[in-house]
């Protein structure tokens, strides 16, 4: 009998940006029903990873594979990422000026049900789950009729992000840095985002500098990511290392 893939599955990945190695050889599996968190120094690599997973262009494969519940990552285009249930969540939401958050959820909700074949969620239906998601993460429900980002604090932007995540009900989300820039509260909100997100048909990358979000939500492995490899991996206990001693014994074992 054939096993079943797992949801992300990478090896010996090495990408360059403009000329430069930046990824040298990073091997990661990610099991759907599993959290994985990615620290780091600056310069280590983490969002490079992340820009590379989603499709960003200008971040060149040299060597290595990816393969997301089976099939080859890199044969899929971006959207096509998306269409399959891939989400990144950005240290820096991007504003978009001129169209609101409603419009822009439902256009990107119909068009990953179109891409699968669905018929488009219905008007009243959309509106629904968009209210429910937005009332459980405590969003006033008149900034869904704003403009996407525009004129929101930090803490807005990364509560908007985990009401599109919600909504979008990926299988994988990679969450880039999406504790930058938090005060205490805005990042307990934001974690409660993260943690409804967990259950057995996802799965979450997260990539931070600091421990502080793994108080809240508790990662089933920890990485450590130095100079473009995974010098290490452990349990929570490995993040309360990092927050204690820093990255420095492992800047030099790297």
């Amino acid at each position: 009998m054939s096993q079943t893939p797992k949801l992300l599955e990478i090896e010996d990945l090495h990408v360059s940006v403009d000329g430069q190695e930046i990824l040298k050889g990073i091997n990661l599996a990610i099991d759907a029903g599993e959290v994985h968190a990615i620290m780091g120094p600056n310069g280590s690599g983490k969002s490079t990873l992340s820009y590379t997973l989603s499709g960003r262009e200008g971040y060149e494969v040299t060597r290595g594979a990816v393969r997301y519940l089976g099939r080859d990552l890199f044969a899929m285009e971006p959207h096509e990422r998306a269409a399959a249930g891939i989400f990144l969540g950005f240290q820096y939401p991007v504003e978009i000026p001129g169209v609101s958050n409603m419009n822009f959820l439902r256009t990107a909700v119909n068009a990953i049900r179109k891409a699968n074949g669905q018929e488009e969620m219905p008007a009243a239906e959309f509106l629904k789950l968009v209210r429910e998601k937005a009332r459980a993460l405590e969003m006033d429900p008149e900034m869904l009729k704003r403009s996407v980002n525009v004129g929101f604090s930090g803490g807005e932007k990364k509560r908007n992000e985990m009401v599109q995540m919600a909504v979008l009900n990926p299988k994988l989300a990679i969450l880039d840095e999406t504790d930058s820039g938090l005060d205490i509260d805005a990042l307990k909100e934001v974690s409660r985002g993260i943690n409804a997100m967990r259950g057995p048909e996802h799965a979450i990358l997260l990539i931070t500098h600091y421990q502080r979000l793994l108080e809240y939500v508790v990662p089933d492995v920890v990485h450590v990511l130095v100079r473009g490899r995974i010098v290490t991996s452990g349990g929570k206990e490995l993040a309360h290392e990092l927050e204690r001693e820093g990255y420095a014994a492992f800047t030099e074992a790297a």
